[in-house]
């Protein structure tokens, strides 16, 4: 079928996989099934479960996925990895990766509510299932909670204003609504005027950076040894976050006035002190990789 999302940092991720032909590996977010295909290519007897919340991505689960022996999908957010494979008797797994940007299929679907450039819904959410959307959070939620969410996910500017003509100018229904606002509150700003203020809202229907840090610290356990973590971010607040763990967990820590045990390890090894970027070749083909930035660590033998 026709593929609309290009796969970001495609080579470069499979890569830092380092894939075993006999393998256990997890893609967190399936999405148009890009780096789930390229991972299946490199499997013989291995395997690839892949995650994702999203039930309008099943159409993609077409020729190449559909009775593949290597292959798995499971329905769910990629939080509860470690307990979807536990219950399939998966302990351990040899390599996680996890896309976090948006997919193409998202932000060109007016009717998802993703894309300010469209008029469309105020829902935003990757799990349709769920009761909290945008317009939820923007006709209920009260001053203090509009705070947060537009300083700490959109990182905007006077955001205690921001909040109360918010809340002045309710209710609202569409995108369209939102933009309005925006184009006056932000008006002579450079980009986009509702360019933060849509992530901020994204990440709040989705609890994008506290599924983001679960994940992650699963990761600690499920990976075997030499095992490698593969992490693509595209805004700032979830690379500092992955950066922030990755680093972390790949020192060892010390206490003052004490020595470090010889035989002491970190639990990581980090295979890129700086964020692998895409290439200018990239960056021409698809202008929407231009903000990605890849991470890679790998999963020492001190556990």
């Amino acid at each position: 079928m026709n593929n609309p999302h290009t796969s970001v940092l495609l080579n470069e991720s499979i890569d830092g996989l380092n894939i075993k032909s006999d393998g256990i590996y997890v893609d967190g977010t399936f999405g148009a099934g890009g780096h789930s295909f390229q991972i299946l290519n490199n499997l013989k007897k291995g395997h690839l479960f892949a995650f994702d919340q999203d039930e309008t991505v099943l159409k993609f689960i077409d020729e190449r996925f559909i009775n593949h022996p290597n292959f798995t999908f499971i329905q769910h957010n990629f939080s509860t990895m470690q307990h979807q494979l536990n219950q399939r008797g998966i302990q351990e797994v040899d390599g996680i990766l996890l896309d976090l940007g948006m997919s193409s299929m998202h932000i060109d679907q007016p009717e998802r509510g993703f894309s300010y450039m469209h008029e469309g819904p105020l829902d935003m959410r990757m799990n349709l299932n769920q009761k909290i959307t945008a317009e939820v959070i923007l006709n209920t939620y009260d001053y203090h909670a509009l705070l947060k969410i537009f300083r700490d996910y959109g990182d905007i500017e006077k955001p205690h204003v921001f909040a109360n003509v918010i809340i002045n100018n309710r209710p609202y229904h569409t995108t369209k609504d939102v933009v309005k606002v925006t184009d006056f509150f932000f008006k002579g700003k450079k980009g986009h005027s509702a360019k933060a203020v849509f992530q901020a809202l994204r990440i709040e229907v989705n609890q994008e950076l506290n599924v983001l840090e679960d994940v992650l610290k699963q990761s600690l356990n499920l990976l075997k040894s030499d095992g490698r973590l593969v992490v693509i971010t595209f805004h700032s607040l979830e690379d500092r976050i992955v950066k922030h763990f990755m680093k972390t967990h790949s020192t060892v820590k010390q206490l003052k006035g004490l020595p470090i045990a010889l035989d002491e390890k970190p639990l990581f090894e980090l295979m890129t002190r700086k964020p692998i970027l895409p290439s200018e070749k990239e960056l021409l083909e698809n202008s929407r990789s231009a903000s990605a930035k890849l991470r890679i660590s790998k999963k020492t033998d001190n556990s």
